[in-house]
């Protein structure tokens, strides 16, 4: 094996270890970005609300938005449980987190910050087809 071969396989490792560590990591983050951006969406809703409908659309909007508030607390609710067990914060939170810098640290000493942002590039890549995918018409 050359030395280029050497270099392809840790690389392929690489992307392996970098998927696997951030789709668990992710796995606890996307839930709190999700619950900003709900509320986000909420409070613009909430603004639309005050404008230009008549009484009879308010109501039926106001009981779409009343709904919509609480999924979002059902989530934060969801989360708060996810991130803390027993007022402690969840170890397999922090590890995942922890893992994923180690990951991104040792990608950077062998392959540089180049290689990594290239390696970060083909996740967001890969997790945007998947979202166009499974959103498509069967």
């Amino acid at each position: 094996m050359n030395n280029q071969d050497e270099k392809n396989l840790k690389k392929r490792y690489f992307v392996w270890l970098y998927k696997t560590a951030k789709e668990a990591f992710d796995k606890y983050e996307r839930k709190f970005t999700q619950l900003d951006i709900d509320n986000d969406i909420l409070a613009e809703m909430e603004k639309e609300l005050l404008g230009v409908y008549l009484p009879h659309e308010k109501d039926a909007l106001q009981r779409q938005i009343n709904d919509f508030q609480r999924y979002i607390d059902d989530k934060e609710k969801a989360c708060a449980e996810l991130r803390d067990q027993d007022k402690k914060i969840n170890p397999e939170f922090i590890f995942s987190e922890m893992k994923l810098d180690a990951i991104e640290k040792v990608i950077t000493r062998e392959i540089g910050k180049k290689g990594l942002e290239e390696i970060k590039s083909l996740y967001e890549k890969e997790m945007f087809q998947r979202i166009i995918k499974s959103t498509e018409p069967h």
